[in-house]
């Protein structure tokens, strides 16, 4: 019976997955390898679809399951390379001897460093030498004639006209309509960045009585591309003030009916989508809008949309932007301190709590545990809800164990110390891009300040728990 329950939970997986991503990795053998893909292209929010630990024969194998062409990403550590898949494919991919020690030279989230993966046994036809194709050809005549291009000496429009022709002469229109779509619409971003068409006229050609594409990424990319700012920054007609007045007031209605007074976003559907991206862009504008009610604003007009696509975005939308407001409550995590003993996060709840992320042969970070060293005894008498924390972010344990008990001042450092035990998904959730990093979290678990200050700044001579 249970062999035949096993069969049956085997073929579930298998049928609910048309594309498998297998791989080697040379020098790769117990790392976690991962494929995700964007929620939707207005968040671009990460979504995992399979991971698996590369094996001792230096082997991983992925499923995943999507209906049309998609953006995917294979991510090891801070590393990952994006690559299109199609329904119904095998991929064999090949990632030779790689310095995964980058990291520790060079700051790969604000610098990325791609992952080198080779494709093997691809057919002529592939999506991604398509693509591939046209971007250099794209690339190659604008590096040539970057002198026409350059908005500082008057852009000529017939060199565009030129580019196109080259286009269609090393990269035509083929059988796969994704990649026909990608080509129009990227050739339509170009033509937009470089002032040769008006956001009026590529709106009439490609959006005024056409379907909205949600499927496809290239498309939905194109689209935000060319109503971005359109609505929050404001306009002559519907000044940002008046636009952040209805926002922070709530008038869904108000501002929905509005922003129709664009000739552009007269087609309801448009203007709701645009609408959404425009309350995406408000949030990160302290000047006129308040985020809390930006984020209100999205729950409303999700309610309130007759489109089950809209109403998805919207809630995709207000999640990633609630997980940015202040005083929401961070991740929970569990981790190894200096003698590998596993500290949960949920039994240092109820202190206040500084955290901080370093690496300990960084001469920044150095020189914010001498601080903090220098506060340290005082604080702990005089506030005995207060915690500091420290994660070790260097990728070897034992660079904090010989940080901390084999150096003179080791001993000065003497508060709960962690080791981020390879957990990238943790500093990602955290918010780390740089060393050091800084959180405070108040007792409750929540998080007072949208960018914590470094002890250097004189954050500990006043802090919030006095």
């Amino acid at each position: 019976m249970l062999l035949v329950l096993f069969a049956f939970a085997a073929h579930s997986v298998r049928c609910q997955s048309n594309i498998t991503v297998r791989g080697e990795v040379v020098g790769g053998v117990g790392k976690l390898v991962g494929l995700y893909r964007y929620s939707d292209m207005l968040t671009r929010s990460e979504v995992l679809l399979a991971q698996d630990t590369i094996g001792e024969n230096s082997h991983f194998e992925l499923h995943a399951y999507a209906n049309y062409p998609t953006l995917m990403f294979l991510k090891i550590e801070f590393y990952s390379q994006s690559f299109f898949v199609e329904p119904g494919r095998d991929y064999e991919v090949y990632i030779p001897e790689f310095d995964w020690d980058i990291s520790e030279r060079k700051n790969v989230f604000l610098s990325p460093e791609a992952l080198p993966v080779v494709f093997h046994d691809m057919p002529s036809d592939d999506l991604n030498g398509l693509i591939t194709v046209f971007e250099a050809a794209v690339a190659e005549y604008i590096d040539s004639h970057s002198f026409y291009f350059d908005p500082r000496f008057r852009p000529q429009r017939r060199y565009f006209d030129s580019l196109e022709a080259e286009v269609e002469r090393c990269s035509p229109d083929t059988k796969n309509e994704f990649f026909n779509r990608y080509k129009r619409y990227k050739l339509a971003e170009l033509k937009y960045a470089f002032n040769f068409a008006s956001r009026k006229s590529l709106a009439k050609r490609y959006v005024e009585d056409s379907p909205i594409l949600y499927y496809d990424d290239s498309y939905m990319n194109f689209f935000f591309t060319l109503f971005a700012e359109s609505v929050s920054k404001g306009s002559p007609k519907l000044p940002a003030w008046l636009v952040g007045y209805w926002v922070n007031n709530l008038q869904a209605d108000v501002f929905l009916d509005s922003l129709g007074l664009n000739p552009l976003l007269r087609n309801e559907q448009v203007r709701e989508l645009a609408a959404l991206e425009a309350l995406q862009e408000a949030f990160c504008d302290s000047r006129f809008y308040e985020p809390d009610k930006v984020v209100q604003m999205v729950e409303l007009i999700g309610g309130k949309s007759k489109f089950p696509e809209h109403k998805r975005l919207a809630e995709l939308l207000a999640a990633s932007l609630r997980r940015q407001l202040v005083g929401v409550e961070v991740p929970s995590f569990v981790l190894p301190d200096v003698e590998k003993r596993e500290v949960s996060f949920d039994s240092l709840k109820g202190k206040w709590i500084y955290l901080s992320f370093v690496r300990v042969g960084d001469p920044n970070c150095l020189s914010e545990i001498e601080t903090m060293a220098f506060f340290k005894d005082s604080i702990y008498t005089h506030h005995p809800d207060v915690e500091f924390v420290t994660i070790c972010c260097d990728r070897e344990f034992q660079k904090m164990y010989h940080f901390l008990r084999n150096t003179k001042k080791g001993s000065r450092y003497n508060w709960t110390w962690l080791h981020f035990n390879g957990d990238y998904k943790l500093l990602e959730q955290y918010g780390v891009v740089s060393y050091p990093h800084f959180v405070l979290i108040m007792p409750d678990g929540s998080v007072p300040f949208s960018v914590t200050p470094t002890p250097a700044s004189g954050f500990l001579l006043h802090p919030p728990w006095r």
